[in-house]
């Protein structure tokens, strides 16, 4: 169910002090104010300083002051969020910034330990990720959207505000008088998640008004089911051996063996087929019927090959 923010911030219980996500936009400038009210003196702002914009310096100098009138700590790191080769320029941005999060907060425990880090995506957010996912054909992974707590090198992850409204953010700021910065990539319609917001949210929310809900419903359901088929991955590596034996595999039904092969993939090599490569994949593993039948198949930036009685991947 959606909820205001009042009521998700006093559901809200993370350990202190608690590091927030600050950009200066409106969903984290929300964040920042209510945590920063309700644990006065325990929270600090972690801004990400992408050097991908103009006006990127701006948002350091307003995010300054909006820390100063709350008396909150902000620290700013800077890195390089290019992207490379074959690489999306969300992913690369988004992996910068969980970098320099964890080693903001690595740096901020030589005081008081920061375990803690809430980030600001809310209902309307995780309605468009659930979009962008069926957008591109994603399995269950990618139907599970956002998760509203993770752990990742010694942090913890909070998304408290993903069952609130961006209205009710909006309201919220408009009844504490707050300003933010409004970043211009996100009038770029060229990115898919924007044409998703300033096309198919409107529409959904004149047809189906509870979207958000049912939405949020359905990728709890996707991100249970995911940790079902991951557990089944697991069980069946331990059992085919890492690297897998063909005939382990061959044992399988072509369904757990697609699921063994990427979790094999994913969790070895840090490699994700796609769909042609592991339906190919898949079909060579099934005429691997004598000894001296060869596999080589291309999967991400390498191969897996047949040595012996065994696939392995290798990046040459």
């Amino acid at each position: 169910m959606t909820g205001t923010l009042a009521q998700a911030i006093r559901d809200f219980s993370p350990g202190l002090p608690l590091a927030v996500a600050y950009s200066g936009g409106a969903d984290s400038s929300a964040l920042l104010h209510a945590c920063a009210r309700r644990w006065p003196g325990k929270v600090l702002a972690l801004h990400v300083h992408h050097g991908l914009q103009a006006a990127a310096d701006d948002f350091v100098r307003h995010g300054q002051a909006f820390c100063d009138a709350l008396s909150v700590p902000f620290r700013v790191r800077r890195v390089d969020a290019r992207h490379q080769t074959g690489q999306s320029p969300e992913d690369a941005a988004r992996r910068a910034r969980y970098r320099a999060l964890i080693e903001m907060c690595k740096e901020a425990s030589q005081g008081l330990p920061v375990c803690d880090v809430a980030l600001a995506q809310h209902a309307d957010d995780q309605a468009e990720t659930l979009l962008l996912g069926l957008s591109r054909g994603a399995g269950l992974a990618g139907l599970s959207a956002m998760p509203a707590y993770w752990q990742r090198d010694g942090l913890r992850f909070h998304r408290p505000l993903l069952g609130v409204p961006a209205r009710d953010i909006r309201q919220y700021l408009q009844d504490n008088g707050l300003n933010w910065i409004e970043d211009p990539s996100n009038a770029d319609e060229n990115l898919t998640r924007n044409r998703i917001r300033a096309r198919l949210l409107p529409a959904l929310a004149t047809a189906f008004p509870q979207f958000r809900t049912t939405f949020a419903r359905s990728a709890r359901h996707a991100a249970q089911a995911q940790q079902l088929v991951q557990e089944l991955a697991s069980q069946d590596l331990v059992n085919a051996g890492n690297p897998p034996r063909i005939a382990a595999l061959q044992a399988l039904s072509p369904a757990r063996q697609a699921n063994l092969l990427r979790y094999w993939l994913k969790s070895a090599h840090q490699t994700t087929p796609s769909e042609a490569q592991l339906l190919e994949l898949l079909r060579q593993v099934q005429a691997c019927t004598t000894r001296g039948h060869r596999l080589r198949i291309k999967v991400g930036g390498g191969f897996v090959v047949r040595q012996g009685p065994e696939l392995h991947w290798y990046n040459p």
